[in-house]
């Protein structure tokens, strides 16, 4: 693996995802019973198409099981699981010991399960049914493919040496239901350890996908119990206003971070009908202006926002310089107040609810509501849009 990239002129070591650590160690535990010897490495195809070679660690083995474990290597973004050992354990069966309790994703021969420190999903919305194992498709599907290719170069008849008998493989976590409670899992309705990630097999620093995808996974939850309307929050302040301040319920809040435009997306797609958004005017008024990832470092247009708006309800030129001056929005929320522009907050807030619709591109058959709620950072309404 080619271990480092560039990101903005920095340079970050790459990782590797707990599904690609389920494999190694499946694919190890395998090595270990079939060819009765020590393994120290193993390597692994992902779907990035990029080899990996893991180290082998906490080797047992006897006649009809093995075990081993590969430690996951988050690279430069670590995450709440790196450096945790995830094991597989490979035992030899009779049918009629398979467990119920497996992934959805076997052969006729392999089947895997999960073990100690590996999440259960308990609610509708995710790829997963109800009562799995919390181990995504990918990962299983990598687990299935090693497993395969090995036997095959190894020119094993594998129903001959199977006698009858099923391989099965459980994939466990001693540290996992300890550090579950760090992860988004409990939200997703994953209960007693992590969940086995992963869609490329490969951690890319300092990206966005693995927590936009958790986000969006809430979302799914939430439709997937019966919900027609959301509310996305940029986090906790937003949360906190819209459940003490307006009765919202909690069960509706989502939160969207700085990804404003792919939450809008996500919801489209899921098909909810009504979408709120509330939060703090330092993020929202962003929106205003079509900008849809509300991260300072894409993107920190607030005095020109603020100062253009101003400027077309004709405000005078001291105060827009006063404003331009101002080092944060609620700094210019009160000047605007005491010079009395306050109606400008109306318009940033239709402005945000009118780019909310344009971006997510609704036609005419598309009946979704969207409504925008601006406040200053002690939980007052500065304005809701009424468009």
């Amino acid at each position: 693996m080619d271990e480092f990239v560039y990101v903005e002129g920095k340079k970050y070591r790459r990782g590797y995802t707990s599904g690609s650590c389920a494999c190694g160690a499946s694919k190890a535990a395998l090595m270990l019973l079939l060819e009765n010897r020590p393994i120290n490495k193993v390597r692994i195809g992902t779907p990035k198409g990029i080899d990996l070679d893991l180290v082998v660690e906490n080797i047992s083995w006897g006649q009809d099981w093995a075990q081993c474990s590969i430690r996951k290597d988050g690279g430069d973004d670590i995450d709440a699981t790196h450096g945790m050992d995830i094991f597989a354990r490979l035992d030899l069966v009779e049918p009629d010991q398979v467990p119920d309790f497996r992934s959805d994703l076997d052969s006729d021969y392999l089947f895997i399960t999960s073990g100690q420190g590996i999440g259960r999903v308990t609610k509708r919305g995710l790829d997963i049914g109800i009562g799995r194992p919390a181990i995504n498709r990918v990962p299983l599907g990598m687990i299935l493919k090693e497993v395969q290719e090995t036997i095959d170069e190894l020119g094993l008849d594998i129903y001959n040496y199977l006698a009858g008998r099923r391989i099965l493989v459980t994939i466990f976590a001693p540290q996992g239901q300890e550090i579950a409670k760090k992860t988004f899992n409990s939200k997703l309705g994953i209960e007693g350890g992590i969940s086995i990630i992963g869609t490329t097999g490969i951690v890319e620093p300092m990206s966005d996908e693995g927590w936009k995808k958790a986000l969006s996974a809430e979302l799914a939850i939430k439709r997937a119990e019966g919900r027609e309307s959301i509310v996305l929050v940029p986090g906790n302040i937003g949360r906190d206003i819209m459940v003490k301040s307006y009765g919202i319920d909690v069960n509706e809040i989502v939160k969207m971070s700085n990804f404003i435009g792919y939450m809008l997306m996500e919801s489209k797609r899921l098909g909810f009908s009504k979408i709120s958004i509330g939060g703090h005017i330092g993020k929202l008024i962003k929106l205003s202006a079509g900008i849809t990832n509300s991260h300072s470092r894409l993107a920190d247009a607030r005095s020109e926002i603020m100062v253009a708006n101003l400027a077309l309800l004709g405000a005078p030129l001291e105060l827009l310089k006063e404003v331009d001056a101002c080092l944060s929005t609620d700094a210019m929320v009160d000047i605007i107040v005491d010079a009395g522009y306050k109606q400008v907050f109306k318009v940033l807030a239709d402005k945000a609810a009118r780019r909310a619709k344009q971006y997510m591109r609704l036609g005419q058959e598309d009946h979704v509501d969207i409504e925008v709620y601006l406040f200053s950072m002690d939980g007052s309404l500065l304005a809701r849009s009424e468009i």
